[in-house]
């Protein structure tokens, strides 16, 4: 199974990141590393997107999903069966959004690994017909070590993280404030939670990881706060 998935992610992210960096005036990893992030998202553009659209309507749905909460408030199996109905009426299936980001998984995973190794270490899995360069150089602009974490990188990618959350939440149809006597929106509170939380974590794991690869989270969360607003503002167009 290791073999299996070296081969199929880890090794050829490897080469392309070599191949990227060979080809580049300059020799810089940073700027190959910012085109290999470009080139896997368009790889992965189908799936992100189908996993964007299914979030999507599954917020256009929340404000109906309220009313069903409130209408079966003290009828947990009357609640379970009218949601299950609706999502079918509505064509939606809650957990459509999950599979795109499984299978985003394993390129996460082959990129992690490729900067944990160290792209010098690992040069004997470079495909004869891509040049092996002798030392790959690990300061990109002049003055960004990649080998090493990067508090600022770590900063710009929580930022990141915050801008396509809220861009996320930014379509989503306002809920009612609550009332005297009413139970509070679960899912409301854990969305503006989670708009926090996950760019604090994201900052918190940047930390320890080598700038590279943070480098990489950057890239990859801003070009999909880019695809969610280009496909929100399309659809309101």
């Amino acid at each position: 199974m290791a073999n299996l998935f070296q081969e199929i992610f880890y090794r050829p992210i490897l080469n392309l990141l070599v191949f990227l960096y060979n080809t580049i005036p300059g020799h810089d990893l940073g700027i190959a590393i910012i085109l290999l992030t470009v080139v896997i998202k368009l790889i992965l553009h189908p799936f992100s997107l189908q996993s964007l659209k299914s979030q999507k309507a599954l917020q256009e749905l929340q404000p109906k999903i309220n009313e069903l909460k409130e209408k079966y408030k003290d009828d947990k199996p009357g609640l379970s069966k009218a949601t299950m109905e609706m999502y079918k009426e509505n064509k939606v299936n809650p957990f459509s959004s999950c599979l795109p980001l499984l299978i985003q998984l394993p390129f996460l995973i082959a990129v992690y690994r490729v900067f944990r190794d160290g792209l010098a270490s690992r040069l004997e899995l470079v495909y004869p017909f891509i040049y092996k360069p002798e030392t790959i150089h690990v300061l990109s602009f002049g003055f960004l070590d990649l080998s090493k974490p990067n508090i600022v990188l770590a900063v710009l990618a929580g930022a990141a993280q915050f801008w396509q959350a809220k861009t996320m939440m930014a379509k989503t149809p306002k809920i009612e404030k609550k009332e005297p006597g009413k139970e509070p929106d679960i899912s409301a509170m854990m969305n503006k939670q989670m708009l926090y939380l996950m760019p604090a974590l994201t900052i918190f794991i940047g930390i320890s990881l080598p700038g590279g690869l943070t480098l990489y989270w950057f890239v990859l969360t801003l070009l999909t706060a880019l695809q969610q607003w280009l496909m929100f503002r399309k659809k309101k167009e």
